[in-house]
């Protein structure tokens, strides 16, 4: 499969360009970014091409990747579809219910794969605890914790991006909690509480379709020491934790690349396609305006 990279950011330049060069099922085409500068650094690189124009990347490709802002992703990712491109998106989708949403009409419209990087559900550990969890049933309650320290006051994080400060930790790992909750639990019916915590601190409280409610905690601004991500579910079986992952964001990227090749070979929709993707941004979108509520803001 022929594929081009958009975006040369941090993620970019980490994550996608070593995984998209290195990949036996990819022919990494081309990088095209808002920077041509960073595209033909990145693209030298890894011995490809960068693009100048965005139309002439998605005409010598089978399929992107994105590693974008969230809403530039949006506006590209219903582009690449209409010109019939298979999408690799990274989460969120978009920031806004209608962007998620035009994404996911495009792909359906388009008849291509689409599969959303969700870096932890993608990690050999998680897919397999999240299978077995679901086999066995019998939940009634569940806790995720995301805690980053992406913005700490001592931190200094390349992701530290204009769109991250801006949104915070509710979009950038609240989609990681949804991911392996959503599969287990069922979706979400109803954001019952959503209440700030610490600088972007978030508190949600989720009831699920199957009877069971989660809480969420999430976090850009924890400290150093107090970051991590855990989550634990109760039930009939007692109580389960959410193994430590092993693998790399590279190893789960790969994965994922491997699952977009086997959906557009078969036709199928994979369980973490733009629909799900904009379930997941339709939940965060009601959050927030819990959050916006709360703090007397107009909706």
């Amino acid at each position: 499969m022929r594929i081009g990279l958009l975006g040369t950011g941090p993620w970019a330049g980490m994550v996608y360009g070593p995984v998209l060069a290195s990949h036996e099922g990819l022919d990494f085409t081309g990088v095209w970014g808002r920077r041509p500068e960073a595209a033909k650094e990145l693209a030298d690189r890894h011995g490809t091409h960068a693009y100048d124009d965005v139309d002439a990347l998605l005409a010598d490709v089978d399929a992107v990747a994105v590693a974008l802002p969230p809403d530039v992703q949006a506006e590209l990712a219903v582009r690449a579809a209409r010109a019939g491109r298979h999408l690799l998106l990274d989460k969120p989708v978009a920031t806004t219910a209608a962007g998620a949403r035009a994404v996911a009409a495009a792909a359906e419209e388009a008849g291509v794969a689409s599969v959303v990087f969700f870096t932890t559900r993608y990690l050999t550990e998680t897919a397999d605890w999240i299978s077995a969890r679901k086999e066995t049933g019998g939940w009634f309650t569940g806790h995720a914790r995301w805690l980053g320290s992406v913005f700490a006051e001592d931190g200094d994080s390349p992701f530290a991006t204009p769109w991250r400060r801006q949104k915070g930790a509710l979009w950038d790992v609240g989609p990681h909690a949804l991911s392996v909750l959503l599969p287990v639990l069922g979706d979400v019916r109803r954001v019952s509480a959503a209440v700030p915590g610490p600088r972007d601190t978030v508190h949600l409280v989720l009831e699920h379709t199957g009877g069971a409610s989660s809480t969420v905690t999430l976090s850009l601004t924890a400290p150093p020491a107090a970051s991590g991500s855990a989550l634990e579910l109760y039930g009939d079986d007692g109580v389960v934790r959410l193994p430590e992952p092993t693998g790399s964001a590279a190893d789960a990227l790969s994965r994922a690349a491997g699952e977009l090749l086997a959906a557009a070979r078969d036709g199928r929709a994979h369980p973490c396609d733009a629909a799900f993707g904009l379930r997941v941004t339709e939940i965060l979108a009601d959050a927030e305006a819990l959050l916006a509520r709360s703090a007397g803001e107009p909706r």
